[in-house]
């Protein structure tokens, strides 16, 4: 992901209010390591259960703003973007409200993700071989591009109005 500035997260949210924007409490983005990061999702310091997510779809940045249900956290559940089936980490299921008219109608999508955003960091892991002669770099690499299909496509369906 290619590194951003607070003035574009700030303007890149699509299904949050200007309130919602002006009360974000952004990441410390210097310590950031931009080129392990396949979108940049993190949690709200101040409002528990509030989540951000900015993921680039063609060139440009692209944030939503996520609530966490309350359902329960479930470190069995597998994450949808991610897809580790060994997390380290549990997996909690946020729900977005769409852009546009459809969102302003309370119209929403859900998904269960790593409950602090933990999915770049568990793609580059590398996976166990699964049979001999398994290339395992070739299969670290897929699961990378499977994550940032996965993402792009959750952002997408809350920004294309339905």
């Amino acid at each position: 992901m290619f590194p951003l500035t607070e003035k574009q997260i700030q303007t890149s949210f699509i299904n949050a209010s200007q309130r919602e924007v002006k009360n974000i409490s952004l990441p410390d983005l210097g310590s950031l390591d931009w080129d392990k990061l396949d979108y940049l999702g993190w949690r709200d310091r101040k409002v528990p259960g509030i989540g951000y997510v900015v993921v680039e779809l063609d060139g440009v940045p692209v944030g939503i703003l996520l609530r966490q249900t309350d359902a329960k956290t479930r470190s069995r559940a597998q994450c949808s973007w991610c897809e580790d089936v060994t997390l380290p980490n549990d997996v909690v299921l946020f729900g977005a409200k769409r852009s546009g008219q459809a969102g302003r109608n309370g119209n929403t999508v859900g998904t269960l993700i790593c409950d602090e955003f933990q999915c770049s960091g568990n793609v580059r892991k590398l996976p166990p071989v699964a049979y001999l002669g398994f290339d395992v770099e070739a299969a670290r690499l897929q699961r990378i591009e499977n994550l940032r299909v996965r993402a792009a496509r959750f952002v997408r369906d809350i920004r294309d109005d339905r």
